[in-house]
């Protein structure tokens, strides 16, 4: 799931995941960090789900996949759309 926040000059997302799924630690990664893992960790909120936010320009299109253990790649669902193999966030 996606959440945002606009700011004045940039919109903050936060990457949201469901308590242990999928088991172990997750990452976000994307353009938006040079697909480097372990960047962007999501960690757990009070509610169980795991979480990281990440502020990204206002008015901008992004690409982006979650990365678990195990080199396990896959979807955000809520997304805006597909490019290619990859999620997308417009912010």
């Amino acid at each position: 799931m996606l959440e945002r926040k606009p700011r004045k000059d940039r919109t903050e997302v936060t990457f949201v995941l469901p308590a242990g799924t999928p088991p172990g630690p997750v990452s976000v990664v994307g353009d938006f960090n040079d697909w480097q893992p372990g960047v962007h960790t999501l960690e757990t909120r009070k509610d169980g789900k795991r979480a990281v936010t990440i502020a990204l320009p206002s008015a901008s299109t992004h690409s982006f996949r979650y990365l678990a253990a195990g080199d396990y790649w896959f979807n955000d669902e809520s997304a805006a759309g597909q490019d290619g193999p990859n999620s997308r966030v417009h912010t």
